[in-house]
């Protein structure tokens, strides 16, 4: 079985595969237990040491806390995320961050997670930065989580978490893909200048880029607001007009040729300038797709393919 190369993660001692498990799929209701638990122990067995989840992606903390017993925990970096459980969906308070930490240790059976980030601010920085953060670096202090980071995809908000000196990881998603590079621009140079992780999620521009033929989706008024333009976390999404067209032309191309868009996708994370600080989550929802993103992340797009490519749509690695 081809295997990933080991990165640095910023200053912290983590050590984590290229390629790392995200859980934002693997939490759905109508799947089962047993389909996220051999999805999660599946890429452990592939050589993946590095998981991450949340408590806003269903139940899927729970499960990796199924999948993670019996000395699989031993076997991996585990993070999890505050701010975004839905009985306390961006309550950045003292006592919200508290419960939504306690909480996410008793479903995923551990005294002890490797990373935890403030997840999802979406229009406020100052206050997750103020008491959430403090909590934060107290339980950091007691040993109980190794690392503070951010989810998030705002640089501005990137910026200012960095600027705190507390955070070791940011996680940005959707903007490190074939459709859109935005995170070069500004976060990922402030991020090795301050020695701080990079963790690139979504590679496959949710799914766009994963090999079926990209189909836009309209935007539920709930999630967007009526009339109102996308969130930050839709843009270049299924979501997004602009970005579905743009996919649809890479997937109709790679089509032509017998090729598959998703290890154009996968070797382009890959390829993204952390210069080795930095590691790509791939969010599968099941084993198959754990599988065909781990072999895309394993197989090389010849440099041919890669010239006729960028010919076409001036996307380099």
């Amino acid at each position: 079985m081809a295997s990933l190369e080991t990165r640095r993660l910023g200053r912290t001692e983590m050590k984590p595969t290229a390629l790392g498990l995200g859980g934002g799929h693997l939490g759905y209701p109508g799947q089962s237990d047993e389909n996220a638990v051999n999805t999660i122990r599946g890429a452990i067995e592939s050589g993946i040491n590095f998981v991450d989840t949340s408590p806003f992606y269903g139940v899927s903390e729970r499960r990796f806390g199924l999948a993670l017993v019996g000395g699989w925990r031993d076997q991996v970096y585990l993070q999890t995320k505050v701010g975004s459980h839905p009985r306390y969906l961006r309550d950045f308070s003292k006592k919200a961050t508290t419960w939504s930490l306690e909480n996410s240790f008793k479903k995923l059976q551990t005294d002890y997670v490797d990373s935890v980030l403030i997840h999802g601010p979406r229009y406020d920085i100052e206050a997750p930065l103020d008491t959430c953060l403090e909590v934060l670096v107290d339980w950091k202090s007691k040993g109980r989580i190794g690392h503070i980071g951010i989810g998030v995809r705002q640089p501005e908000y990137h910026r200012r978490a960095i600027e705190t000196g507390e955070i070791d990881i940011v996680l940005s998603y959707l903007d490190y893909t074939l459709l859109d590079q935005s995170l070069a621009s500004a976060t990922i140079p402030l991020a090795l200048k301050n020695d701080v992780g990079i963790l690139i999620g979504s590679p496959l521009g949710g799914s766009m880029l994963a090999g079926p033929q990209p189909k836009l989706q309209i935007a539920d008024e709930a999630f967007v607001g009526k009339g109102a333009p996308l969130p930050p976390a839709a843009v270049g999404s299924h979501l997004d007009p602009v970005a579905v067209e743009r996919a649809i032309e890479m997937w109709e191309w790679c089509r032509e040729r017998d090729l598959n868009i998703r290890d154009f996708a996968m070797e382009f994370a890959l390829c993204a300038p952390v210069r080795g600080n930095g590691i790509v989550l791939t969010g599968p929802s099941n084993p198959q797709e754990f599988e065909e993103a781990f072999s895309s992340a394993t197989n090389n797009v010849s440099d041919s393919d890669w010239a006729e490519f960028n010919s076409k749509f001036g996307v380099r690695t």
